[in-house]
């Protein structure tokens, strides 16, 4: 079943040699030390790290309190000499933010931004109210280690303004049901995509080529939020599904995780793929642009490719979807 195309998202301008990368914590807080070799990491990749002093406050179990952080993110999106923001992690807090975003102020100034985990919130809302393409992949506190990123999506997804598109075998991603399909790449963690519903922030489902991901979740819940999914509609006219690593997902419960997700979507009649790493990974973090047009071929192996995620210039607009 094929949804309706998504209209089309503005691409950011990509990322080149000394641009300044803004560092946010928009839910959890996090350490000096996490955000030492997160600077250094950007340093090593040719960008200039800029943050706020506040950035490591802590209020119980968030990076300071409602105002701070929403006062970092508009900040890193007014400031002009900022060309891409990156998360510093999730935890918890993102949904807090939302109600005060100031859209018009990110529709302005539509630049690069990165993050998963409890950052799905953002990602999504800005991808389908800002009209814009956002990045699903590393983040400082828990990436930026040996192995951590997989360069090569970074570079495309970031920097390149290229195409890109990736192979995997059977031992990397599996196919759960072949076929082939093109939409908008989309979606996130699972737990903060089934929160949305029902509330002002839903998900907007149709037409993608829908990423599903999440950590340490046992079996039972991963199929409880997957039928919700499914009973809330969501899935009625998405073109292709990719669950990711599914990392610490269904441990010790006696059968592979994979029987799970065939037996909730795997008569959809559509392409289902299983293991792509981007988000909660055990390594090599694989960034993928949400809101850009992509296409997922399942087979003896499985590829993902994508058009050109940003541009060479300013913002421009996406090639219109098929």
């Amino acid at each position: 079943m094929a949804g309706s195309p998504q209209q089309e998202r503005m691409l950011p301008a990509a990322l080149r040699p000394g641009d300044k990368v803004g560092i946010i914590a928009p839910a959890g807080f996090f350490y000096p030390d996490a955000l030492q070799a997160g600077c250094a990491w950007l340093e090593g990749r040719g960008f200039v790290p800029v943050y706020l002093p506040s950035i490591l406050d802590r209020e119980v179990y968030f990076a300071g309190s409602t105002q701070r952080r929403l006062d970092e993110f508009h900040e890193m999106f007014s400031r002009s000499d900022v060309k891409a923001i990156i998360c510093a992690r999730g935890g918890y807090g993102c949904n807090y933010l939302l109600p005060q975003i100031d859209l018009d102020l990110v529709r302005a100034n539509r630049k690069i931004i990165v993050g998963c985990s409890d950052v799905t919130t953002l990602l999504t809302y800005l991808c389908d109210e800002a009209r814009m393409a956002v990045f699903h992949g590393p983040m400082l506190n828990t990436d930026v280690r040996p192995d951590g990123v997989d360069e090569p999506s970074w570079r495309s997804a970031l920097v390149s303004a290229e195409s890109y598109r990736r192979e995997f075998s059977a031992n990397e991603v599996q196919t759960i049901v072949p076929g082939e399909a093109s939409g908008m790449l989309y979606g996130g963690c699972l737990s903060l995509l089934c929160a949305s519903l029902g509330t002002a922030y839903e998900i907007t489902t149709g037409g993608t080529i829908l990423f599903i991901e999440d950590l340490a979740e046992p079996a039972f819940r991963i199929d409880r939020m997957l039928m919700h999914l499914k009973l809330a509609g969501k899935l009625d006219e998405v073109r292709a599904i990719i669950f990711g690593e599914m990392l610490d997902c269904g441990r010790n419960a006696g059968y592979p995780l994979q029987d799970v997700v065939k037996r909730v979507v795997g008569e959809l009649g559509i392409p289902v793929a299983y293991g792509l790493k981007s988000g909660h990974v055990s390594s090599g973090n694989i960034t993928l642009p949400f809101g850009v047009q992509a296409t997922l071929k399942a087979g003896a192996g499985v590829s993902l490719s994508w058009e050109a995620s940003v541009s060479k210039n300013a913002a421009v607009v996406a090639a219109h979807p098929s």
